[in-house]
Parts: C-alpha cells; sequence; structure tokens
C-alpha cells in the first residue's frame, strides 16, 4: 500500500479527504517560453496569465520525449516511451500498459476525453465518454464534455487541444499578433519568413486560451473550481526547427501550472523542483486514494503542490525516438546541466516534417544553401554529430555552447554521464538493432514512399 493510501486508510470513512475533480488540459506542441506566465508577454493568452496567478507555475517541468503520442502515452501510463511499448510517432498504446483512466475509473471516477486522442483504441476504451475530434481547434467540445458529467461522483477529464500544431492558416483570431511584435529565439533567424511563421503559431496559442477560459469559466458555474484540480501543460516543444522532437528545453520543456484551491496550492506560487510529466499519473492516482501499480515509473509529486520548495527529482530523463525521420538520443538534464548522447552520428538534426514544410525551415534552407547562416542556427543541417553535448544552463539557456571538452565542468559531466548510464541500464534501453528509415524528405518534408 501506498504511504498516501495508507493515511487515507487512518480516517474514518466521514473524516476521509474529499478526492478532487481533475481536468487535464494539453496543449499540442506549445514551447514552455511561449506564454506569459513563462516569461513571453508578446503572446496574448489572458486566461493561462489567471491560471497561473491562481495556482502553481513549473519552471522545471519536461516530458519524457517530445514527440505528440509517445508523450501522451508516457502521460497516461506514468511510464517513459522506451517502456510502454509506443515509442515512435503513432504507435498505439498496447494492451496491458497501466492506465490512468481506468485506474480512476476503478476509483468511483467518471472519466472523459475530449478533443485531440493520440493514444490508440485500447487506451481510449478506458474513459467513459470519447468526443474524439471536434473543429480545428480540438478544443470545441470540451465545454460540453464537462456538462455531460454526472452529479455526484467526482469527476477525470483529458481535455487535449489540436493548437497550435502546424498547418497554419490566416485569420486564425479576430486581432491577429503582429509579425514585428514576435520574439525570435538565436536558433533561428530572425527573417520576415520567420516572423510572421511565429504569429501565426501565437496566434493558435490565443485560440487556445479562449477554450482554456471556457473551462475555467464552466468550473465556476458548476461550483466546483474550489476542489478542482486544473493541470495545464504541452505534450512537448513549438513545432520548429531545433525544438520538437529535440531533447533540448525548447522541445522537451512543457508550460505545466497547476491550480487547486482546496488542495492548498497557493496562488501566485512557483517551484523550481525538476518533475517530469511521467509523474503525472501516480501524483493524481495518489490523491485520489488509487491503486499506482508496481511497473508505474513515475514518482507522485503531491509534496511540490503543498510546498513548492520540495525537492522533488535530482535529475529528469529525457529521449528521442523515430518521429517521421531516423534518429535515437537519451538524455539527462538536472537544475543546471544537460547531459545528451547522441546514437546516430550520420544523421542530421531534422525537425519533424510539417516543420520542414515551414516558412521558417524553408528560409533556413536557403541561408544554408548560401553559407550565411551563423553556426547557432546551423544546427538541424551537419553531420556528423557529436556522440556527448553538455550544456551548462545558468549561462547558456539556449544550450548552444557544447561545454563537453571544458575541463571547468570535468566533474558535472562525470555524474551527468554515470546518471545516464545507470538509468539506461536500469531502465534496460539499449540502442534498437535495426533503424527505422525516413519517413519523408529532410528538404521537402513530402512522404517517401516506402
Amino acid at each position: 500500500m501506498t504511504p498516501l493510501l495508507l493515511s487515507l486508510a487512518a480516517f474514518s470513512p466521514a473524516d476521509r479527504p474529499v478526492p478532487p475533480n481533475v481536468v487535464l488540459l494539453i496543449a499540442d506542441d506549445l514551447g514552455a517560453e511561449d506564454c506569459g506566465p513563462f516569461g513571453n508577454r508578446a503572446v496574448r493568452a489572458p486566461n493561462l496569465d489567471r491560471l497561473a496567478r491562481d495556482g502553481m507555475r513549473f519552471d522545471r517541468a519536461f516530458v519524457p520525449a517530445s514527440s505528440c503520442s509517445p508523450s501522451r502515452c508516457s502521460l497516461i501510463t506514468g511510464r517513459y516511451p522506451h517502456s510502454h511499448g509506443a515509442p515512435q510517432l503513432h504507435q498505439p498504446l498496447p494492451a496491458g500498459q497501466p492506465n490512468l483512466a481506468a485506474l480512476l475509473r476503478a476509483a468511483g471516477y467518471w472519466t472523459a476525453i475530449a478533443g485531440k486522442t493520440h493514444l490508440g483504441k485500447d487506451a481510449l476504451a478506458a474513459f467513459d465518454v470519447v468526443n474524439a475530434g471536434g473543429g480545428p481547434s480540438g478544443c470545441e467540445q470540451w465545454v460540453a464534455t464537462l456538462r455531460q458529467r454526472p452529479m455526484n461522483r467526482p469527476f477525470f477529464a483529458w481535455l487535449a487541444a489540436l493548437d497550435p500544431h502546424r498547418d497554419y492558416q490566416p485569420n486564425t483570431i479576430p486581432e491577429p499578433h503582429r509579425p514585428a511584435d514576435v520574439v525570435v529565439p538565436p536558433y533561428l533567424p530572425d527573417t520576415p519568413e520567420v516572423r510572421a511563421d511565429l504569429a501565426r503559431y501565437y496566434d493558435e496559442i490565443a485560440r487556445l486560451d479562449r477554450f482554456v477560459g471556457e473551462v475555467l469559466g464552466e468550473l465556476d458555474r458548476q461550483g466546483v473550481a474550489n476542489n478542482t484540480l486544473v493541470l495545464f501543460l504541452s505534450d512537448n516543444g513549438r513545432p520548429f526547427p531545433r525544438c520538437k522532437t529535440t531533447v533540448y528545453d525548447s522541445g522537451c520543456r512543457t508550460p505545466l501550472i497547476a491550480r487547486w484551491p482546496a488542495g492548498g496550492v497557493r496562488a501566485g506560487s512557483v517551484t523550481g523542483s525538476l518533475v517530469s510529466t511521467i509523474d503525472v499519473a501516480p501524483t493524481l492516482l495518489g490523491l485520489a486514494g488509487a491503486l499506482v501499480p508496481g511497473s508505474v515509473q513515475g514518482r507522485g509529486f503531491a509534496a511540490v503542490l503543498r510546498d513548492p520548495t520540495a525537492k522533488h527529482r535530482e535529475y529528469v530523463f529525457l529521449e528521442k525516438n523515430w518521429h517521421d525521420f531516423d534518429d535515437h538520443a537519451r538524455a539527462v538534464r538536472s537544475a543546471r546541466y544537460r547531459y545528451v548522447r547522441n546514437s546516430y552520428l550520420d544523421v542530421p538534426m531534422t525537425p519533424p516534417a510539417d516543420a520542414v514544410r515551414s516558412p521558417t525551415f524553408q528560409a533556413m534552407l536557403k541561408l544554408h544553401d548560401a553559407g550565411q547562416l551563423p553556426p547557432e542556427q546551423r544546427t538541424c543541417f551537419p553531420t556528423p554529430r557529436p556522440a556527448e553535448e553538455f550544456y551548462d544552463l545558468d549561462a547558456d539557456p539556449h544550450e548552444l555552447r557544447n561545454v563537453v571538452a571544458d575541463p571547468r565542468h570535468a566533474e558535472a559531466l562525470r555524474t551527468h554521464r554515470a546518471a545516464l548510464e545507470g538509468w539506461v541500464k536500469e531502465m534496460g534501453d539499449p540502442v534498437p538493432a535495426t533503424r527505422t528509415p525516413d519517413g519523408f524528405d529532410r528538404r521537402t518534408g513530402r512522404p517517401i514512399k516506402q
């Protein structure tokens, strides 16, 4: 029995804590640095600002893989992608894996999923209600789904957007963001094409934000906001070169926000504790008094919700597997450093196919072919890639300077190397014997006929 279940057993039935309702809001390809609570005031997202003001912001939260379906399958199982059986893009979660929705339903919760699913039919069978798809945002059925719930049971709502996933269309919102106002990270060229592309990405974030506001309003209308744990996060980083599908912060850091007034989450609080989204499932199961299977690899962070200074992890572990293109990498991230081990040195760090087709990558490709990209903007192109990378994020937050050969960081490199080697051995995670070929052309993003 888990410590939380033991503590619940000490209460008489009349005195036991009321289990929280849970609303999980999942953005699709939203970088942590691309909304107001995490520092980007150019993006208009007032409801995310409100959620952070009323709750807790996690400054060091990470997905285990910056790839849509593997990340979502990790979220529902509490297991790493290489462990849950669906590590590559679009693979369905196999039957027999732990399932957050099924375990909460067994504990008395009504469970529903609305919007993007991306989990596979076996995983979806665990939900009482499945409202898949929707309109262009993927959020159009969120509120209607909440209104379907029975009023006499705790509920778990997995509400997943399509925003801000590519492809982008003009006029997504009534007042589009101006290209002049966007924040261009240093690993992308500051060109009109890139600025226009980022502006349309911002527009989809703003559209998502509107639906977040509608959900918060519905919880208020139903009178359940106080004892509803709202978690907002993204499945991976922005769909731009050197972001999504990488093991860097720009790919794996997620904008996690938690609000739960009745649970003691302090308004306006911020935590620097390291958290992985494989920790979400055991956290929610523990708070619900539900069974946490031994096969769950995450660890609950309820202590951080109560105390933002609580230490949760020393390291988070990150992985890259096939996503449109052949690649394999593993990484470990501490509060200060990231260590990366690349397995396939002969392939470039090509972004996902939808980003290859983007105006941003096509502008970068032209500049690269003309010899006009500076080194920090060329990282998607060269081979061979380094076998190891090591970054001091305190001095280099965008991870542009590989200090693996710098003697000043030799001891930190040794400890991070050992941490990753120990995790790989513990997890039984060898480099695959067979490589998966590219599914798309690396310059055009067009499908390759196999």
